[in-house]
């Protein structure tokens, strides 16, 4: 099919669809057409800075685009939180079910891969077709009862009554965590969090080794609480997102971990998934 600068337009009650085979596209036609408030850009381009730049002379309601297999230092999502910090709700489809430089199979066909914090807030996650999150982002209703901007997640309960429990922070722990809960963080394992280990106490825990650093300093943390006799382990900052606790547990591979921790069976090479269960025992 031929690419047109014109958009694919979706009428809703709260607004309008625009869909545009590319970003480059959205300027032309917003000269020609101003926006309309509660418009929803869907493009089939990358969502990085770029795009999301022209994307903005529409003064979107909230965007959606590709995520062009995240690629090289996140550049084919960093524009999630350049939408992020304008408090612009936004998702990147996964490259793999939509054609790049096809808007209309990317709204009709389109598969969320990524969300920014303040589309997850409107309930879009990833799983989600690209048409219901155009939607959803429009009429907001899919949006949570309550949106937990810690985005604590309960992943598993054992009969022990033990959860494993991913937070962004250390410092989100709850006093419900005391000598229960493993915790999933996306902080490093530095000296400057020993003092949240001593404090909240968990079971157990696994955080990001920061890319470990001069000295080692990111996994300082992890010998430091050993006397106190709480396992931990760190993921690598190369396989888990800093700052997502949950891409922690769902993406993390272990790093690094401390002696408590090793003999619960964890070892360097386990995905965090594997040794959050070893150390919820």
């Amino acid at each position: 099919m031929a690419s047109t600068h014109s958009p694919r337009i979706v009428n809703n009650p709260q607004g309008r669809v625009l869909v545009f085979d590319s970003a480059t596209y959205v300027e032309s036609f917003v000269a020609s057409e101003p926006a309309t408030q509660g418009d929803v850009v869907v493009n089939a381009s990358y969502s990085g800075v770029l795009c999301a730049r022209m994307v903005m002379s529409a003064r979107p309601q909230a965007v959606i685009g590709l995520d062009c297999a995240i690629g090289k230092d996140g550049a084919g999502i960093a524009g999630l939180w350049y939408y992020e910090a304008l408090g612009v709700p936004s998702a990147a489809v996964d490259v793999m079910t939509a054609e790049m430089g096809n808007g209309s199979d990317l709204y009709d066909n389109g598969i969320v891969s990524r969300v920014n914090d303040a589309a997850q807030a409107l309930g879009i996650e990833p799983g989600m077709k690209a048409s219901d999150a155009a939607r959803f982002l429009q009429t907001g209703e899919k949006k949570p009862t309550v949106f937990e901007p810690t985005r604590r997640r309960v992943i598993h309960t054992a009969s022990s009554g033990r959860s494993i429990v991913c937070t962004d922070s250390i410092a989100y722990a709850l006093p419900e965590d005391k000598n229960r809960n493993v915790l999933c963080t996306a902080g490093h394992t530095g000296r400057s969090v020993v003092g949240y280990f001593r404090d909240f106490r968990p079971w157990a825990f696994i955080c990001s080794d920061g890319g470990v650093g001069k000295n080692n300093s990111g996994l300082s943390a992890l010998e430091a609480v050993e006397p106190d006799g709480i396992p931990g382990a760190s993921v690598s900052a190369l396989t888990a997102r800093m700052g997502d606790g949950q891409s922690t547990y769902f993406d993390g591979v272990i790093s690094a971990c401390n002696q408590p921790a090793r003999d619960k069976g964890v070892r360097v090479g386990q995905s965090a998934k594997e040794a959050a269960l070893l150390l919820l025992a």
